[in-house]
C-alpha cells in the first residue's frame, strides 16, 4: 500500500485545480486518471466547433487566469492548450491509465484505501490515502434515456459526446433529442453541413447569446440577480421575440434564479434560433415511439430519420467505485449536502466539480477543499506539538 496524504480521482479540471491549490500550499497529492491524458471530456468528446459559453473570466483554474490576448470565448482547441500550460507550469503529474475500481474509508486506521488498475501493465494498485477527493465530475458518462423501439432503430444511434462534426451527415435525416447547449448547437452544425434536422424541445427555457449572458453575469456582481434576470430577460425578448409558436417556451423564473434554484442553465444561441425561424431546422415534441427508422411523435407527426443524436446530458459514475459513497454522495453519485456545503463530506472525503457551476465553481471548490485540508493538518499537527 502507498501512503499519501491526499488522492484525488480524476485529472480534469477539478481534479488539477484541486492538485495544484494543495502544492501551493506543500500539501503532498497523488492525481489518478483511467484515461491516457487529462481533461478527456475536453480532448476526446467534446465536438470540434464547441467554445466556453461564459466569458474567460469567469473561466479560469486558481492561480492562472486566461491570457488577456485569448479570445472572450475561448474555443475548445485553446482551452486545451490551457490546461497544457496549467499542467507544466505548476508541475502537476496525474498517473494516467489508472481505472479506480474501489474505494473505502478503514475507520480502524482513519484513512481511506484506494484500489486501481494500472490499464497499461493490467497490475494491481492500493493506496492508503488521509484524504481522498472526488474529481471524476458530474459529466462522466453519457446518458441515454430508455425509449419504446430504441433498440430496434436501424440507423446510427450515438450520445452528443461522441458527436464531432456534422460533415458525415450531408443529405441526411437527423433527430437531435435534448434541446440544452450540446443539442441547440449540434442542430446548428448539423444544419451547417447539409443535414435535414429536427430537434426535440419538450420542456421550457431561457435563451439568450454570449453577449446577453456576459452582461447578465457582470450585473449581478453590482445588482441583486432579480434585476440582471429582468435586464437580460427583457434584451432576450427584444432580440428574438415570441418563440412560443417556434416550439420554445420561456421558464417564468429568470435565467439567472434558476440556475441557482435548478442547477439549468439557459440555451447560449449560437445561431440555432434562426435556423429555428427559417424553417432549417424543425422543432418536434416529445417522442411516443420508434418503429424501425420511424419515429412517432405527440402531436401524431411520424418521420424517418437515418441517425439519432441523443444530448441528454450525462450522469456521475462516482458511486461505481466509491463504496463508502454516503458519506458524501447520494444514490446517484451526486452530493448529499445542497450549495454551497456541497463539496466536503464525512471522514476525510471531499468532492470537486459537482456544484453545476462550470470552471468558476471549480475554481471555488478548489480552494475551499484545499484550505480546509490544510486546516485540518494544521490542527493535527499542532497536538502532536503540544503532546
Amino acid at each position: 500500500m502507498e501512503e499519501v496524504v491526499v488522492l484525488i480521482v480524476g485529472a480534469g479540471p477539478a481534479g488539477l485545480a484541486v492538485s495544484n491549490c494543495l502544492s501551493h500550499l506543500s500539501i503532498p497529492n497523488i492525481v489518478l486518471e483511467r484515461e491516457d491524458c487529462s481533461a478527456s471530456l475536453w480532448r476526446k468528446r467534446s465536438y470540434d466547433r464547441l467554445t466556453l459559453h461564459l466569458a474567460k473570466e469567469f473561466c479560469s483554474l486558481p492561480y492562472m487566469p486566461h491570457a488577456s490576448s485569448s479570445s472572450t470565448f475561448i474555443p475548445r482547441k485553446c482551452f486545451i492548450e490551457y490546461i497544457d500550460s496549467y499542467i507544466s507550469r505548476f508541475g502537476i503529474e496525474p498517473r494516467y491509465c489508472r481505472s479506480v475500481e474501489a474505494a473505502s474509508y478503514l475507520e480502524n486506521e482513519g484513512k481511506w484505501k484506494v484500489e486501481a488498475r494500472n490499464t497499461s501493465t493490467q497490475e494491481k494498485e492500493v493506496y492508503g490515502a488521509r484524504f481522498l477527493v472526488v474529481a471524476t465530475g458530474e459529466n462522466s458518462e453519457g446518458f441515454i434515456p430508455e425509449l419504446p423501439g430504441l433498440d430496434g432503430f436501424e440507423g446510427k444511434i450515438i450520445h452528443s459526446s461522441e458527436y464531432k462534426s456534422g460533415k458525415d451527415y450531408e443529405n441526411k435525416e437527423v433527430l437531435v433529442v435534448g434541446c440544452g447547449n450540446s443539442g441547440m448547437e449540434i442542430s446548428y452544425d448539423l444544419s451547417n453541413f447539409g443535414a435535414r434536422t429536427c430537434i426535440v424541445i419538450r420542456n421550457p427555457f431561457h435563451v439568450l447569446n454570449k453577449e446577453m449572458i456576459y452582461i447578465g453575469m457582470l450585473l449581478s456582481k453590482y445588482v441583486a440577480m432579480t434585476i440582471a434576470d429582468v435586464v437580460t430577460t427583457f434584451i432576450g425578448k427584444l432580440w428574438y421575440g415570441d418563440l412560443t409558436k417556434y416550439g420554445i417556451r420561456r421558464p417564468t423564473k429568470g435565467p439567472f434564479q434558476l440556475k441557482v434554484a435548478t442547477g439549468k442553465t439557459p440555451v447560449i444561441d449560437v445561431g440555432t434560433v434562426k435556423k429555428i425561424q427559417s424553417g432549417d431546422i424543425k422543432v418536434l415534441p416529445e417522442i411516443v415511439r420508434i418503429n424501425g427508422n420511424d419515429v412517432m411523435f405527440e402531436n401524431s407527426v411520424v418521420k424517418r430519420f437515418d441517425g439519432i443524436i441523443f444530448a441528454t446530458g450525462y450522469m456521475s459514475t462516482a458511486n461505481y467505485w466509491l463504496k463508502d459513497y454516503k458519506y458524501i454522495m447520494n444514490k446517484d453519485g451526486m452530493p448529499k449536502y445542497p450549495w454551497p456545503h456541497h463539496w466536503k463530506g464525512e471522514n476525510n472525503i471531499y468532492c470537486a466539480g459537482f456544484s453545476k457551476e462550470g470552471l468558476a465553481g471549480i475554481a471555488r471548490d478548489s480552494v475551499a477543499i484545499a484550505n480546509d485540508i490544510n486546516e485540518i493538518l494544521d490542527g493535527i499537527e499542532g497536538k502532536i506539538k503540544v503532546n
